[in-house]
């Protein structure tokens, strides 16, 4: 038989059948699903796209693609302190301090002020007159074995002074090998206070492919910000025309002109932008005519700077 509490007269929790317990326990969960099923309603839209307060993070699951998952951030190193002395400075001798002032710290000019020389440039630099005629004797042996190889007759009339000539151009084409970053400056920096964008741009540049020595030939655009020091912009040009009288790569060409101008004037930044055809993919290769190729190069407040970066390609017309 039930028991009956004596004070309600409701039958004690203890003597409810198991089904009882059972069917309320299902009915709890069917009203938890349904209050769950109503929140997520309530939250999404007509298409079934969740309401924009209830936006979850595109992060919060793995994601398809295995590039969009986010990179961990780097955990801060603590530093450990150490009871070692710090090394002691040597204090360098007038000799190598000397030494020390005139040796350019720029990977371009070297401490005289040539260009990446080798031991090959400082010879033909200082060579004598005698030494010039035999270096001229062998560029024209060396043509005339060309020639030879490719299937001409190098005795003809046609070609008896090519490889003279031949010789005397390569000499001419690579002239810059001979020429010094000082020289071509000469002195020519003016303290003027000015702290505005110069440019100097359209200069013809002209150089041989190192590749396949054959020429590509383009246009360069010079600009800096001065930091009160300005250069005779003659001198642009001429730094440009030195670079490019070597066996070059475009990319290195742009490089070049722009921290060798950095170095020589220190100004507030340098930007130089070069577009130019190479023959070497007109001629052979995929033979397209009408490509151009662009490199630029920003060196400072044009790098750092947005604004005067786009300043100064707008200037030159690379910006529009």
């Amino acid at each position: 038989m039930a028991q009956y509490d004596s004070h309600s007269g409701s039958e004690s929790p203890a003597d409810r059948p198991n089904g009882e317990k059972n069917s309320k326990r299902s009915k709890s969960k069917d009203n938890g699903k349904k209050r769950s099923l109503d929140s997520d309603a309530a939250t999404t839209g007509p298409n079934g796209t969740r309401a924009l307060g209830e936006r979850r993070s595109s992060v919060s699951k793995p994601a398809r693609d295995f590039r969009d998952k986010p990179e961990p951030s780097p955990k801060k190193k603590k530093r450990k302190t150490s009871s070692v002395p710090a090394p002691v400075e040597e204090v360098p001798t007038p000799d190598e301090a000397g030494e020390l002032a005139i040796r350019s710290p720029s990977p371009v000019i070297d401490f005289d002020g040539l260009s990446r020389p080798s031991a090959g440039t400082r010879q033909r630099l200082e060579e004598d007159d005698a030494q010039k005629e035999v270096r001229l004797a062998r560029m024209k042996g060396a043509v005339k074995t060309l020639l030879e190889c490719i299937g001409e007759d190098p005795d003809r009339e046609g070609l008896l002074a090519t490889p003279e000539r031949y010789a005397k151009a390569m000499l001419f084409l690579t002239k810059g090998y001979q020429e010094n970053v000082r020289d071509i400056v000469n002195g020519a920096i003016f303290q003027e206070g000015h702290n505005e964008m110069v440019i100097v741009k359209d200069i013809e540049v002209f150089s041989m492919c190192e590749h396949h020595l054959v020429p590509f030939n383009g246009k360069m655009h010079i600009g800096y910000i001065p930091a009160n020091a300005v250069i005779g912009i003659s001198k642009l040009p001429r730094i440009a025309e030195m670079f490019a009288r070597r066996l070059q790569i475009q990319e290195r060409l742009t490089k070049e002109v722009a921290n060798a101008i950095m170095e020589v004037l220190q100004p507030q930044g340098v930007a130089v932008v070069m577009e130019s055809s190479h023959l070497c993919m007109v001629m052979r290769g995929v033979q397209k005519t009408s490509s151009s190729t662009i490199t630029s190069c920003v060196l400072g407040c044009f790098e750092r700077k947005e604004k005067t970066r786009n300043e100064f390609l707008s200037l030159i017309g690379v910006n529009r």
